[in-house]
């Protein structure tokens, strides 16, 4: 952080699910106490949302409302003072042009700060496991393609298994041995199909597997999002990325 210039205040949009925003709360402020030191923590603002109704409007495939609701989020947390926003959750990044449209401030996008990260580790055919919203409804791949990145995803069955134990377990806070075996199963299928990392895409998936215990290297959209909130947040870098 530049000498003489305040924190900037990390708006979160979170609660979908509360497990995966309690990551990110923990993330961001041991980050900054590790780079400041003493007791330093983060200016955080975080408006946690109640999941079910979001869930409802996404099973409803009512994304136009479920963007409404997280525009009105922002829209407070804008006047509460945040510098910055993130949307704590990959599914809902289908809506974050509805969110960065309804505030002057930058969004940090995670599929954006992800895609970075790969092309610097040199990874261009990665796998992704996420909700079956987030690897089926295009807007993740389609981003990815303009970084020059191509997905791969499982197929029917192995979305189907993924995105069931997303929301039946892991957003429920459980983590299940047979379920973490079954996402390893997919991910060494892909492997031999040609994909050369993995993306957690999901906020909750760093509950389940560990990037660092794959058998080609794993990115974490979670720790990936955070780590880019405090770079922003302790000035090392002067934007986020837009949603448009």
């Amino acid at each position: 952080m530049k000498k003489g210039r305040p924190m900037r205040k990390i708006g979160l949009i979170g609660g979908m699910s509360f497990e995966a925003s309690a990551i990110y709360y923990r993330l961001i402020n041991e980050a900054v106490r590790q780079r400041l030191g003493g007791l330093h923590s983060a200016e955080v603002l975080l408006h946690s949302v109640d999941f079910q109704p979001i869930v409802e409007l996404q099973q409803a495939s009512d994304w136009a409302r479920a963007g409404e609701r997280l525009a009105d989020v922002a829209r407070g947390l804008a006047r509460a003072g945040a510098d910055c926003l993130l949307i704590c959750a990959n599914t809902m990044h289908l809506v974050a042009d509805a969110v960065a449209a309804a505030v002057d401030l930058p969004l940090i996008h995670i599929i954006d700060e992800t895609a970075a990260r790969l092309k610097a580790a040199g990874r261009q055919r990665p796998l992704l496991i996420a909700t079956r919203y987030t690897m089926e409804h295009g807007f993740y791949g389609e981003r990815m393609q303009r970084h020059g990145i191509e997905l791969m995803v499982p197929d029917a069955q192995g979305r189907t298994v993924t995105h069931d134990i997303i929301f039946d377990e892991l957003c429920a806070g459980k983590v299940v041995d047979a379920s973490r075996e079954a996402l390893l199963a997919l991910i060494a299928q892909a492997t031999s199909q040609g994909a050369d990392s993995v993306i957690l895409g999901c906020t909750e998936l760093c509950l389940i597997l560990d990037p660092a215990r794959l058998p080609v290297p794993g990115f974490d959209s979670t720790a990936i999002h955070a780590e880019a909130a405090v770079e922003f947040a302790l000035g090392a870098r002067e934007g986020g990325t837009q949603a448009r």
